[in-house]
């Protein structure tokens, strides 16, 4: 997720903040909104393999913090049957190392290779305003000023230059919205919509979506 400023205003040019908790993309959508599961978890993070021959595992995590993946007590897998503890005990190449419990050797980490990890929704911190998990962007309806519909909101991004939202038009065609108090000046997460006022010439005329 993209790293969360602790206050933030509606300036002009300032990009919006979003708190840690939750995968940024659609396949990997940290809300089980989309028939999995239930709709009051959050994926904090997944593990991405085993680490040495002593049951460590690397851990990708998705909060803006990526240690406090391990704060929150307990994770779980994605059926919420499994529960895990993890200890965190080091970094590699932008990944965690961290002990499970009752993991003991190379091939019970393995198994656990994929394992998408959540956590209760309702353990997470209160947002401020202005504040967004990517998880609820995720899947809003995108729509212009004057309410024609633009698409919907199928991943969030941060190359370096502050976040962006990747939009998908009914004709399949996607595009990078700076996710910033300009561009994005209405976000509706209770309504399920945003309003993208795009920075002149982003948008091709055939990028407008008919309906949504």
């Amino acid at each position: 997720m993209r790293h969360a400023a602790p206050t933030a205003d509606r300036n002009r040019d300032r990009h919006l903040p979003l708190k840690g908790g939750g995968a940024n993309t659609l396949l990997a959508s940290p809300l089980n909104r989309e028939g999995e599961g239930d709709a009051g978890r959050v994926c904090l993070g997944v593990i991405t393999g085993p680490q040495g021959v002593r049951g460590l595992v690397r851990v990708r995590s998705f909060t803006a913090a990526p240690e406090a993946i391990a704060a929150y007590g307990p994770l779980q897998d994605e059926s919420g049957a499994q529960r895990f503890a993890l200890e965190l005990v080091g970094a590699h190449k932008g990944v965690l190392i961290a002990r499970v419990a009752d993991v003991k050797d190379r091939n019970a980490a393995e198994r656990l290779r994929g394992m998408r990890l959540y956590v209760r929704r309702a353990v997470l911190p209160e947002l401020a305003a202005e504040e967004f998990y990517h998880a609820d962007l995720v899947g809003l309806r995108a729509m212009h000023s004057d309410g024609t519909p633009l698409g919907k909101v199928r991943a969030v991004y941060d190359f370096g230059g502050g976040p962006s939202l990747e939009i998908e038009n009914a004709a399949g065609k996607m595009v990078l919205v700076p996710f910033t108090t300009a561009a994005v000046p209405q976000v509706d997460i209770a309504g399920g919509k945003l309003v993208v006022t795009p920075p002149e010439g982003l948008l091709e005329a055939p990028a407008r979506a008919e309906e949504v």
